[in-house]
């Protein structure tokens, strides 16, 4: 005859979700609060994602908006002016372009910080500058490509860098434009 004993065990949980309170009280009991950081970071930055992207782009903007209105203040001025007469053909003075440049630069980052019903507009505007931005690398090809090279020179990187600005914003109106459809609630 064989006898066998049956040692007690825990409860199963299969099928029964973990409470989301038990998680973080494990976490509290088991992790020290240094641990526990980069976690908690990382939560709060999921959560604003979309505001922190928008808020940054649009503090840029505000910045080098901001500084055209001064003369000689941006590096870029010469720049923008220049490829801003080639697309006027040079009906605009340099004086009117600039400072209109610096106020939609300017607006454009207003409306990227504040959001909400400025939003949308600050997100045409800005793709239409940057069709305007990219396009120098094409109307002052001097200015934009070292000699003899597909190389960008200082100029150049100036402007190319500005693809980091345009894939913010891309995902910045794929959520603002799907959640006008209904697909997605509103968060801001």
């Amino acid at each position: 005859m064989s006898s066998h004993t049956v040692e007690p065990s825990l409860p199963t949980t299969s099928g029964i979700p973990e409470s989301p309170l038990a998680g973080a009280q494990l976490e509290r009991t088991t992790r020290p609060p240094a641990a526990r950081f980069p976690r908690r970071l990382a939560e709060l930055v999921d959560t604003h994602a979309l505001t922190l992207l928008r808020a940054t782009v649009g503090i840029v903007f505000v910045g080098f908006g901001m500084l055209k209105l001064f003369p000689s203040a941006s590096p870029a001025e010469q720049l923008a002016v220049d490829a801003a007469t080639k697309m006027t053909l040079g009906l605009v003075p340099e004086t009117v372009l600039l400072l209109s440049l610096a106020a939609l630069e300017t607006a454009i980052g207003i409306g990227l910080i504040i959001g909400r019903r400025l939003l949308r507009p600050a997100l045409v505007a800005f793709f239409l500058h940057m069709g305007g931005v990219f396009s120098t690398l094409f109307l002052l090809p001097d200015a934009m490509w070292q000699p003899h090279s597909p190389a960008p020179t200082m100029e150049g990187q100036y402007v190319v860098k500005n693809v980091v600005l345009v894939a913010v914003c891309l995902v910045v109106a794929a959520h603002e434009w799907s959640r006008g459809s209904g697909n997605r609630s509103r968060r801001r």
